[in-house]
């Protein structure tokens, strides 16, 4: 067995089986899939919240899927963490104090957003509507605070599994670099879109370096999950724009934008997500904790 010196979350030594590196990667797989198919065909289908395509129906439908699925997915890979490798979860980034950089993170998630829009903005990528229309509709106010919480659970398990448990084995097995590669090169691949550009695929993969560096620098997942939780729901449902391809079905809680121009400055049906502009952003932002010294970590 390798030691704890080769987790980035601290010396807690597994008191049970840790998986080979090679299997990792699938099981981190067989999580998110066994998570989200079963409670989409024993759950959710059958209640009606979402279509026969498997896609969620309306902003309720949506909240549904996040909080039953993705807390499916996070229950499994719990279970695994404390029966099989029986170990703490501090062990895979769950560290105590967790509260403060989370909300951190979250405020941080939704200032990326602004300025990745922004700059969409300005450049002539989208065409400006109404201002303010989720302010009158009390349902949609309701429905955008169900989905703060949705996003807040869905973006946990991603970072969880991927940034926490899977980073963590990996780099146990082999080292830094080879887990970064392979945490991220597989969040990469579970949210390819074969319908769109190919560079849509860098900036998941410039997504996914960005939230490893953050990981790496404070030694807690803390962080990371709330700037995951605030950029996916204030991508949602800020400004009448997809997400990932993924419409919240809410109006805009800001300005409603409607894009205007080519795929590479607004990222068309994908959202802002498929910018170059959020590729430069996601560039600055792993440039920023890779530089950032060590001792000013907000742990």
């Amino acid at each position: 067995m390798t030691t704890a010196k080769q987790s980035p979350f601290g010396e807690v030594e597994p008191r049970g089986w840790i998986p080979w590196g090679a299997l990792a990667p699938i099981l981190a797989i067989l999580f998110i899939f066994g998570g989200l198919i079963s409670t989409s065909a024993l759950v959710l289908k059958p209640l009606g919240f979402i279509d026969t395509e498997w896609e969620p129906i309306g902003s309720t439908g949506l909240f549904a899927m996040l909080m039953v699925s993705f807390g499916a997915v996070g229950l499994l890979t719990t279970a695994w963490i404390k029966f099989v490798e029986r170990r703490p979860l501090a062990s895979v980034g769950l560290t105590r104090g967790g509260l403060r950089p989370f909300l951190g993170g979250h405020g941080a998630g939704i200032l990326m957003v602004l300025a990745t829009v922004s700059l969409i903005w300005v450049f002539g990528g989208y065409d400006a509507g109404a201002i303010l229309p989720a302010f009158s509709s009390p349902t949609a106010l309701f429905n955008i605070v169900l989905l703060l919480l949705g996003f807040a659970l869905q973006s946990s398990v991603e970072e969880y599994v991927f940034r926490g448990w899977l980073l963590d084995v990996v780099m146990r097995k082999f080292n830094i670099w080879v887990a970064i590669i392979v945490s991220s090169a597989l969040f990469c691949l579970l949210h390819v879109n074969p319908e769109n550009p190919w560079y849509d695929n860098v900036n998941t993969f410039a997504f996914a370096l960005f939230a490893c560096a953050w990981v790496l620098h404070t030694g807690n997942i803390w962080g990371a999950m709330g700037w995951h939780a605030g950029w996916n729901w204030f991508m949602g449902v800020g400004f009448d724009l997809p997400i990932t391809g993924l419409d919240t079905g809410v109006p805009a809680l800001l300005l409603e934008f409607a894009p205007d121009g080519p795929h590479w400055l607004n990222g068309g049906n994908t959202g802002p997500e498929g910018s170059v502009f959020c590729t430069l952003v996601f560039i600055l932002g792993t440039v920023y904790w890779v530089r950032k010294p060590k001792a000013a970590a907000d742990s």
